[in-house]
């Protein structure tokens, strides 16, 4: 199923912003009460973010594809002009529209999560069930993003 017929089906009854900063804010407050890491997605150009507290299901749409280089592990992400996921505490599961570059090819992310809040780690889970695990701290807001 398309990202936009999954919007479509989850429309009704989901909180919808609109405008840069009011769906950046939104955005942050979602990630913090999933208790995931504010600087998870690092977007700037937001026309739209969606949120459907009943089935989980959430959407964010920009207004053209973002890449974002986490410094702190070396690792360039790419974030399509839609994203759609599954969010619950700790977890954001069948996402789709980011990618991560590994070596000389892009691999499409399907779910992060905080399996153990304890340890400190996000992992990272591609859509062929290969896992990478990083600290936490590498995905918290960088001090140009809190603007």
């Amino acid at each position: 199923m398309s990202t936009q017929q999954l919007i479509t089906e989850n429309k009704e009854g989901a909180e919808i912003h609109h405008g840069a900063d009011l769906c950046k804010q939104k955005c942050h407050e979602l990630l913090a009460e999933f208790n995931l890491p504010k600087g998870l997605l690092p977007l700037n150009d937001l026309t739209e973010i969606g949120y459907n507290r009943t089935t989980g299901f959430l959407w964010l749409k920009q207004s053209k594809r973002y890449e974002h280089k986490f410094r702190a592990i070396g690792k360039t992400v790419a974030y399509d002009t839609e994203l759609s996921s599954f969010a619950e505490n700790g977890r954001i599961r069948k996402l789709s529209g980011v990618k991560s570059k590994e070596l000389l090819m892009w691999v499409k992310i399907n779910e992060m999560c905080i399996e153990d809040p304890s340890s400190g780690k996000v992992k990272f889970t591609s859509a062929a069930g290969l896992s990478m695990s990083f600290p936490l701290s590498a995905f918290e807001l960088e001090e140009k993003d809190q603007k």
